[in-house]
């Protein structure tokens, strides 16, 4: 049980959370063991994706004056909740571990200005990661740079011959 100063201190903690982060994502955990949850809060620290398990009456008291307030309805029953910057790692990671323990079920959550259900978590999971789009980003413009590259590096015969070549079709 705690006393008054701990659920003052937990409410301004939840609020600061709730304020501070992108993205929030509220599951239900029931079910899973000590080491499953283990498991999953390392994989989401890894991320930099913090995941709390929640006093439902209290946190119900912390989304109050939040932007997250429409949450509220969510937070029954054994509820945990993953806050992050980077809301499309903690949904991959979320989506990736409710398939492989079916006793993790997300509710649903908050990104931006919106609040998401089920299929639009699922959606974002989808989505590539900030570091996948830089990756493919600079794929799709280093390709035309290679090719010239590798002709300008080409050894000279090779050049020599594509020319001729070249002056063969022209006349």
């Amino acid at each position: 049980m705690m006393n008054k100063d701990q659920k003052n201190n937990y409410i301004s903690e939840m609020k600061g959370h709730f304020e501070n982060n992108d993205s929030i994502y509220v599951t239900h955990y029931q079910g899973l063991k000590m080491n499953q949850l283990d498991e999953l809060r390392a994989e989401m620290r890894k991320h930099g994706v913090i995941f709390k398990i929640t006093k439902n009456r209290i946190t119900k008291r912390a989304l109050e004056g939040t932007k997250c307030i429409d949450l509220a309805n969510l937070f029954t029953g054994p509820t945990a909740i993953a806050f992050s910057k980077d809301g499309i790692s903690s949904a991959k990671i979320l989506t990736k571990f409710s398939k492989k323990n079916e006793n993790l079920k997300i509710l649903g959550g908050f990104m931006g200005k919106d609040i998401l259900n089920v299929e639009d978590v699922n959606k974002i999971a989808t989505l590539p990661t900030l570091e996948e789009a830089r990756a493919k980003i600079v794929g799709i413009l280093s390709s035309p740079a290679q090719k010239i590259a590798r002709i300008l590096l080409a050894p000279g015969s090779k050049i020599a011959i594509l020319a001729h070549e070249k002056s063969k079709q022209s006349t």
